[in-house]
């Protein structure tokens, strides 16, 4: 690994979407930084999500600023176009990402912050980004006697293809997208498939007259929270409809933000009685699981596709989490517990993450760039261009590759 240069405007945590997305437009304000990414390559939780994903968000919607999707991407990206996306992004805006650097601890001291990784080495900056997303800190419920059961769990980030669950008796534990589609793909494939859905479950096209649904939610997004609710509400009575009776329960209101299961593709395996459907699951058994009803059915394998949480472990007790389990907020990115923290990648709605990402990873960078040149004033009050600092902070630092901003250069 090279060398981390020990001081910078502006770090980085995590080099998936968001993390290359803030880099990108901290470049193009000048704010010299570094991008820590703990896997061997950026966007290293997609190059390892289940080979089939593909993206519920349209390519258009899906891209990062600056950069569209190549001719030919289809209209909904797989995981390896999306991977390789990424990649191409990271080249062509020249990416300043440190792989195989993981940060274990954020703390801040007169007007710094220092990161902390796991090999020992600091790294201060005047600003940090938290763009570490959520797949890297899966949800596991706390389900009583699970110790008891002779089976396999697993969460679903841990899932990758069908092959070991052909002729299986298999249950999917929850209702979002991936617990959807990796029960039909296990269904297809040979697997015996129960979906256990606690809540419910909230269903929508993905297309409507060919048109993505996400270009609806947009429009949905501008409207009061208990438009939105009304209008996914009728959303899933329509798609009672067409779905037929074996529909999941509707999910009731929630305070935080919930992405409804999109497509019919579950549905239709409900409908024709493929997959079969129960309710929650109570605990484990020696061969299976007891629902609420308390019906019991034997299960050789249970994949927990119980969503995610932040992934803000790095910054223990400097911030507080809002009640959906992210970093408190204002102005969407900027943090109400520490000054010159932001977060990014850590807004999720109807519209999409990918998004969103675009959008907050602007406005961190240009609340940062705004701060640097606040502090940056001479004492008669005349603001300091950026490269003038940057070209004082090259002569205190030993020149790195051309494609690092200077400031923050490896050597």
């Amino acid at each position: 690994m090279k060398k981390i240069s020990p001081s910078c405007d502006a770090l980085v945590v995590g080099a998936g979407p968001a993390g290359l997305a803030t880099s990108r437009e901290l470049s193009r304000r000048g704010v010299s930084h570094v991008v820590l990414e703990r896997g061997d390559q950026v966007g290293q939780t997609w190059a390892h999500l289940y080979d089939s994903l593909v993206l519920h968000t349209a390519k258009r919607l899906s891209a990062l600023p600056g950069l569209a999707f190549p001719p030919g991407t289809p209209l909904f990206p797989t995981r390896v176009d999306f991977l390789a996306y990424l990649h191409r992004y990271a080249e062509t805006f020249r990416v300043p990402v440190e792989t195989r650097v993981e940060v274990a601890h954020l703390h801040r001291a007169d007007g710094m912050w220092t990161a902390r990784t796991t090999r020992g080495a600091e790294i201060k900056a005047r600003a940090v980004v938290v763009a570490t997303g959520i797949v890297s800190n899966p949800y596991v419920p706390e389900i009583p006697q699970r110790c008891l059961f002779r089976g396999r769990v697993l969460h679903s980030v841990d899932y990758r293809r069908p092959d070991s669950f052909i002729g299986r008796r298999v249950l999917v534990v929850g209702a979002g997208n991936s617990a959807g589609e990796i029960s039909v793909e296990l269904n297809r494939a040979g697997a015996d498939v129960t979906v256990a859905v606690r809540t419910g479950a909230s269903v929508v096209p993905r297309t409507i007259a060919g048109i993505p649904i996400q270009y609806l939610a947009l429009v949905l997004a501008s409207l009061p929270r208990t438009a939105q609710r009304a209008t996914a509400t009728m959303m899933t009575r329509i798609s009672a409809l067409v779905g037929g009776l074996a529909m999941p329960p509707r999910r009731p209101p929630a305070s935080c933000p919930k992405l409804p299961l999109i497509g019919f593709h579950l549905v239709d395996a409900l409908r024709a009685g493929t997959i079969r459907l129960k309710g929650g699951l109570t605990e484990f058994t020696t061969t299976g699981v007891r629902f609420a009803d308390d019906s019991e059915e034997p299960f050789d394998e249970v994949v927990l596709a119980t969503g995610y949480n932040a992934a803000v472990g790095m910054l223990r007790d400097l911030v507080h989490l809002d009640e959906c389990r992210f970093g408190r907020r204002r102005n969407q990115v900027v943090s109400v517990d520490q000054p010159n923290l932001y977060f990014v990648g850590h807004n999720y709605d109807i519209r999409g993450a990918l998004f969103n990402i675009g959008r907050d990873g602007r406005l961190a960078a240009a609340r940062i760039r705004s701060t640097l040149c606040e502090r940056s004033r001479t004492s008669t009050g005349t603001p300091r261009r950026l490269n003038e600092r940057r070209w004082e902070s090259s002569r205190r630092t030993t020149a790195g590759p051309a494609a690092a901003p200077s400031g923050c250069r490896t050597a």
